[in-house]
């Protein structure tokens, strides 16, 4: 898995030209089912992809913590919103708020995280690649295919499946 992770920055980018056309095209068509089509390919990828064995988007990008998110975590913890945004949240220069750092503070060294239970719903949802109006997200996906192998595999078997 070391050296899938280590290589994927360099598929991703030997693919970006032609997943950026290929992305285009799906921005201007979207096929009827596509929601449907990537919920398969998603799930058929999911079934053979283990994230604990991976972990790479927990130790290279932080997500973005809505409110929902800093109340539930700071309950979690018996904290007060404030004092969890203080000790372990900045905000971004889009006036999101992010981890102060990466990886993840969250993230155990077996790759396990200490908050799954009440993770930031940025977390839960990566890669995206199961999102509905995914053409909406091609900037997004474009990003997590360089951090993640899942997506970058699901973005493969998409152009093999989706003809525009």
């Amino acid at each position: 898995m070391q050296d899938i992770i280590k290589n994927l920055p360099k598929h991703a980018k030997e693919k970006q030209k032609e997943n950026r056309t290929f992305f285009a095209k799906l921005q201007r068509k979207p096929p009827k089912h596509l929601d449907y089509t990537m919920q398969e390919l998603h799930e058929a990828e999911f079934e053979r992809t283990d994230c604990l064995e991976c972990a790479n988007c927990c130790k290279t990008t932080g997500p973005l913590f809505t409110d929902k998110d800093i109340s539930r975590i700071s309950k979690f913890f018996k904290m007060k919103p404030k004092e969890f945004t203080e000790q372990f949240l900045r905000i971004d220069e889009d006036n999101d708020y992010v981890l102060q750092s990466v990886p993840c503070t969250f993230l155990g060294a077996d790759n396990y995280c200490s908050i799954y239970e009440v993770r930031p719903k940025a977390c839960r949802e990566f890669p995206h690649t199961d999102r509905k109006k995914f053409q909406q997200i091609s900037d997004l996906t474009l990003k997590n295919v360089a951090i993640c192998p899942a997506a970058y595999n699901i973005v493969e078997e998409m152009k093999k499946t989706i003809k525009i």
